[in-house]
């Protein structure tokens, strides 16, 4: 029955539409929100931090029954696959190609990564968990990865595909020291959360220390943070930027998530899309500013987006949450940029991206996912190791353990001049609220941004940008009747 359930909800228009189009990996998260929160580095160093605090991993399943042979493992980059073979305790061996790892007692990890072009990981994952029913134990999926912007999707009581926490054993004490949304965003309707996160991703604006000291007269975090404190200001510097030859920002898309994640209720109620006054905000703002020559006219993961972040880089700066610093930023300025940039809040505190692991129902490795999740997620010297190496840097999903690293007077990020980002984030964290997402947010927000283009390009008015939208988001979900705006 719950089989013929899933594949009723998963096949519904609702459901079926959040598959469309954020990022993290092409998460965020969205192609985009996920190319940026899933950019990892594969590379880090297996043995620097990794600490081996804790024993090997329960052999026998959570009914007391014996644990499978292969715990398969289903994600769109290798992301987490880079975190469990690196931080992982129990990880004895990996394979020359990395599609296996070997634990200490025995069990071998598959890795299945389904890139995220054109849905194609959510609908592979769809699919597999319709068939979990009638799968071998060996080829039953195990663990899965999630995205910010479609979570809701599969963490519902009435899917029933993502496991409660509370049964596989781990208790509200386990999850005490995790930020509140990194919990409430994958919780059903009756308040049982259903995945967990390694990862929190509160963002910041990141900007030029050299541009900053042309424009402002200073590259100091505090005083450029007085400068750009709220929207009125930030767009002054705009001004002032543009005078002296430069961009405040590179594209379309860089403010979106600043005032997609700030609005005051969901883009669904009913059957009815309500367009919140921030995001109109955003159109206006990005308009603006495609105008006046205050940003490059450039997208969101293009190559003159990247090119923007390199040394020959003529804009002031990028909004990134924390996986963006390290993962994609660093890349992108290259050598030449380290020492070049900074962090400070910028106008609204945001969040953009963030992967969960979520343990799929019929799994025949309870046990072993409960000690993953336990240790990945709820281990706060593990998480404090990934923060405290160089070459990652992530935001860790432990409250007094990013407190402590923000406290530090020694740990600080060479790429960002000595600056302690951690701290920053820190402050941003608590305030993620999580209380307007719903499972329409990927396609919604996709929409938007691809209707509006050609009116920031000055190719068609407001009206018909508008009539676009509408007419993509019905298409997307036909079970919409009404789209208002404020």
């Amino acid at each position: 029955m719950k089989k013929k359930l899933l594949g009723m909800v998963l096949a519904s228009a609702v459901l079926a539409g959040a598959l469309a189009g954020c990022g993290s990996g092409n998460s965020g998260s969205s192609s985009a929100g996920d190319a940026g929160n899933s950019a990892a580095d594969a590379n880090a160093p297996a043995d620097a931090n990794a600490p081996a605090e804790t024993g090997g991993a329960d052999t026998e399943a959570a009914a007391g029954g014996t644990e499978g042979a292969v715990l398969n493992i289903w994600c769109w980059n290798d992301e987490f696959q880079s975190r469990f073979n690196d931080y992982y305790p129990d990880v004895e061996s990996v394979s020359d190609d990395k599609s296996t790892t070997t634990l200490t007692n025995g069990v071998v990890v598959k890795w299945t990564i389904n890139p995220t072009t054109d849905n194609n990981y959510q609908n592979k994952l769809d699919e597999a968990l319709m068939a979990q029913g009638s799968a071998s134990d060996d080829d039953k999926i195990d663990i899965f990865l999630l995205e910010a912007d479609y979570a809701l999707k599969y963490v519902g009581e009435d899917v029933d595909v993502a496991v409660p926490l509370s049964e596989l054993g781990i208790t509200a004490d386990d999850l005490a020291d995790q930020y509140q949304y990194t919990k409430d965003i994958v919780s059903d309707a009756n308040g049982q959360q259903r995945a967990a996160s390694w990862q929190a991703a509160p963002g910041l604006f990141a900007y030029r220390r050299s541009i900053a000291k042309e424009v402002l007269g200073t590259d100091d975090p505090d005083e450029v943070q007085a400068a750009l404190a709220d929207w009125s200001k930030f767009n002054e510097v705009a001004t002032q930027a543009k005078d002296k030859g430069y961009y405040m920002l590179s594209g379309y898309q860089d403010s979106f998530r600043t005032f997609s994640n700030n609005v005051d209720k969901p883009w669904v109620e009913g059957t009815t899309v309500t367009v919140d006054p921030n995001i109109v905000a955003w159109i206006e703002q990005t308009k603006e500013f495609t105008d006046k020559g205050y940003n490059h006219k450039s997208s969101l993961w293009s190559d003159t987006w990247a090119q923007d972040q390199g040394a020959d880089g003529k804009v002031f700066g990028f909004f990134y949450s924390t996986w963006g610093i390290n993962f994609t930023l660093v890349g992108n300025a290259g050598e030449a940029g380290f020492g070049d940039w900074a962090v400070c809040q910028g106008p609204q505190p945001y969040y953009w991206g963030g992967t969960w692991i979520a343990a799929a129902r019929g799994t025949d490795n309870p046990a072993l996912v409960k000690d993953v999740m336990i240790k990945l997620t709820c281990t706060k010297s593990i998480m404090k190791a990934m923060t405290e190496n160089r070459s990652i840097q992530d935001y860790t999903n432990t409250v007094s353990g990013m407190q402590e690293i923000a406290a530090d007077p020694d740990f600080q990020s060479e790429f960002l001049g000595g600056q302690n980002h951690i701290a920053l984030f820190s402050e941003v964290a608590p305030t993620i609220d999580m209380s307007n997402v719903s499972a329409y947010d990927q396609g919604c927000n996709e929409q938007i941004q691809n209707a509006f283009g050609d009116y920031f390009d000055g190719n068609i008015d407001l009206d018909t940008a508008k009539g676009n939208f509408e007419t993509a988001i019905k298409e997307l979900y036909p079970e919409i009747t009404e789209v208002v705006w404020p």
